[in-house]
């Protein structure tokens, strides 16, 4: 399977096109930082005490802060992918923890391919954020319009 390309437009991309991004260590600063830009001061990310007593023993990150940082991450690896908009997310699921000190890194493969004519086309992908030890937190289908290169 070939690489997912940094550059690039709708036609570029070719169905079953992977990457592997690089990795980014969620910090307790991160939590916190987090907690306070959204107000989800949920005792599980924020309580020491109060998580030691869960069944993950200690706090963990906000499912939505690691989605986020693993969708910067994936745009940061495709800087010069011709992006139009994000189209959407299905299927997502959350289906481990992260916790503090955990390096989280996106591996990503096209699924197909939907052409809307002379604006580009979107671009179906399997998404998986996963951590050092190769646990997957998060699993989703991404959808994004990628302009064309030329108008038709």
């Amino acid at each position: 399977m070939a690489e997912l390309t940094s550059e690039g437009y709708f036609e570029d991309i070719e169905i079953g096109s992977k990457l592997v991004t690089k990795g980014r260590t969620i910090t307790e600063a991160d939590l916190v930082n987090f907690a306070a830009l959204t107000w989800d001061t949920y005792p599980l990310h924020t309580d020491a005490e109060w998580a030691s007593k869960t069944v993950f023993g200690e706090r963990i990150a906000h499912g939505m802060l690691v989605l986020s940082y693993a969708m910067g991450l994936s745009m940061s690896h495709n800087a010069g992918l011709k992006v139009v908009a994000f189209y959407g997310m299905e299927k997502l699921r959350f289906t481990g923890p992260t916790k503090i000190g955990d390096t989280i890194h996106v591996e990503s493969e096209v699924l197909e391919k939907d052409d809307k004519g002379r604006k580009g086309g979107v671009v179906t992908s399997r998404f998986t954020v996963k951590n050092q030890r190769g646990e997957t937190a998060i699993e989703t289908v991404t959808k994004a319009l990628i302009s064309r290169r030329s108008p038709e």
